[in-house]
C-alpha cells in the first residue's frame, strides 16, 4: 500500500507549504467540482483550502490539502500528476496482494479511521470480524520494528514466520509502516510446562521475551513488543490497540533498555507521564536534594536494582556481584547525602518515583 503520510511530507518539503491530510464526504467532493466533466481525481477547493485527491474510502475521499492560494497552477498540476502516478503504483501492488493481506488492510483502514475520529469503543463490523473469526478470545501483541526505512517486510513471509513461532494460525494486521498487530490463539496460555503453575502475567511475559528473541535473531533485528491480556477482538479491538500503544510509549520512555512492555507493569509510569517538565524537575530537587548523585552510574544502578528486587539486600548484592557490606555502604552513603533510607518503604517509594522521573528529564 502507498504510504500517503510519507508522500505528503515529501511534497511539503519540496513545495515549501504546509500540507495536511483530510477526509471529505463524497457529496462534499462532488459539490466542489467546477464542471460535470471534471475528473474525480482533479483537485478542488473546499473551505478555503485546495484539496488533492488521494483515494476513495467508501463514502469518503481522503485528501491532502494546502492553503487555497499557496500554489501556482503549474505546481497544482504537477502535484496532481505525482499523486496519479502513486495511485497507479498502488493499484498494481494491490492486485498482487493475497486475500488475507487484502482483508488485513481493510482491518487496518477501519482501525485508523476510527481512532482518527477519537472513537475507541466501536465494535467491529460483522463483515470484518467474520473475515478472521474474531469472535473468540485472542492474545494481542504489538510489534514495532526498528529496521531501516529502506527495508520492506513482506506480509506473507512475516505471517508464515509468526505462525511457525506460535504453532498455529494468527491474525496479522499492519497498522503503520513499522507497527504490526498480532492476534495469537488463547491456547498459548495453556501450554506451560510441568511443575509450578505460572500466572497469566508470567506466561505472557515469557511468550513476549521468546518472541522478541526470535524476531531479533531471525527477522527484523531490534524490535519492541507490547503484550496484553486475552480479549475479544470483535468487541474491543480499538481499545486493545490504544492500550498496547500506550504501553509501548510508556515503555520506550521510562524503560529504554527493555524490549517487552506490559500495561500492568506500567501503572505508576502512566500516572506520572502527564506531569509537566517543570513539576518533574521540582520533585527531583525537593526529594533527592543531590540530583547529581544519579550521574554516578554505580549509584544509579545500585538504587534501581535494590528497588527492583523488593529492597532485598542479599538478592541485590548477588545480582550486582558485590559483597553485602559494599551494598550497605552505598545505601548508607546515599542516605547521608539525601536523607533518604531506601531500606524503608516510604523512602524507597519516593526514590522509585524520582528514578522514573529522572529518566525523562534533561538530566537523563
Amino acid at each position: 500500500m502507498v504510504q500517503w503520510e510519507r508522500i505528503a511530507q515529501q511534497l511539503e518539503q519540496a513545495l515549501g507549504v504546509g500540507i495536511r491530510q483530510e477526509r471529505l464526504t463524497v457529496e462534499e467532493w462532488n459539490r466542489a467540482a467546477t464542471g460535470k466533466s471534471m475528473p474525480l481525481t482533479h483537485s478542488r477547493i473546499v473551505g478555503g483550502r485546495l484539496h488533492f485527491f488521494l483515494y476513495k474510502d467508501g463514502g469518503h475521499i481522503q485528501t491532502a490539502s494546502v492553503e487555497e492560494l499557496s500554489l501556482t497552477r503549474s505546481e497544482t498540476r504537477l502535484v496532481e500528476m505525482t499523486l496519479e502516478a502513486y495511485r497507479g503504483q498502488d493499484k498494481r501492488s494491490t492486485s498482487k496482494l493475497s486475500e488475507d493481506e487484502r482483508k488485513a488492510n481493510l482491518l487496518r483502514l477501519w482501525i485508523g479511521q476510527q481512532l482518527e475520529q477519537g472513537i475507541t469503543d466501536a465494535e467491529l463490523p460483522d463483515s470484518l470480524a467474520t473475515n478472521f473469526a474474531l469472535y473468540g478470545p485472542k492474545v494481542p501483541f504489538l510489534i514495532y520494528g526498528d529496521y531501516s526505512d529502506q527495508r520492506k517486510v513482506a506480509y506473507q513471509e512475516w505471517r508464515k514466520l509468526l505462525e511457525s513461532f506460535f504453532d498455529g494460525e494468527i491474525v496479522l494486521i499492519p497498522l503503520l509502516e513499522k507497527e504490526w498487530l498480532v492476534l495469537g490463539p488463547e491456547s498459548l496460555l495453556q501450554e506451560g510446562g510441568e511443575g509450578e503453575e505460572e500466572s497469566t502475567e508470567d506466561l505472557l511475559a515469557s511468550i513476549g521475551h521468546a518472541l522478541h528473541e526470535m524476531l531479533a535473531t531471525e527477522w527484523v533485528g531490534e524490535c519492541r513488543i507490547a503484550v496484553d491480556y486475552p480479549f475479544l477482538p470483535a468487541k474491543s479491538l480499538l481499545a486493545a490497540v490504544v492500550r498496547l500503544r500506550e504501553a509501548m510509549t510508556l515503555g520506550r520512555t521510562y524503560h529504554v533498555s527493555e524490549n517487552i512492555h506490559m500495561p500492568w507493569k506500567l501503572q505508576l509510569e502512566k500516572l506520572l507521564h502527564p506531569i509537566g517538565e517543570e513539576q518533574k524537575e521540582m520533585f527531583l530537587e525537593r526529594v533527592l536534594k543531590r540530583v547529581d548523585l544519579l550521574k554516578d552510574t554505580e549509584m544509579l544502578t545500585t538504587l534501581e536494582q535494590f528497588i527492583a528486587l523488593d529492597c532485598s539486600v542479599s538478592e541485590t548484592a548477588k545480582k550486582l556481584f558485590i559483597h553485602r557490606n559494599t551494598l550497605l555502604y552505598r545505601l548508607d552513603k546515599f542516605k547521608q547525602e539525601t536523607g533518604l533510607d531506601v531500606r524503608t518503604f516510604h523512602h524507597a517509594m519516593l526514590v522509585h518515583v524520582a528514578l522514573l522521573l529522572y529518566k525523562v528529564t534533561k538530566r537523563a
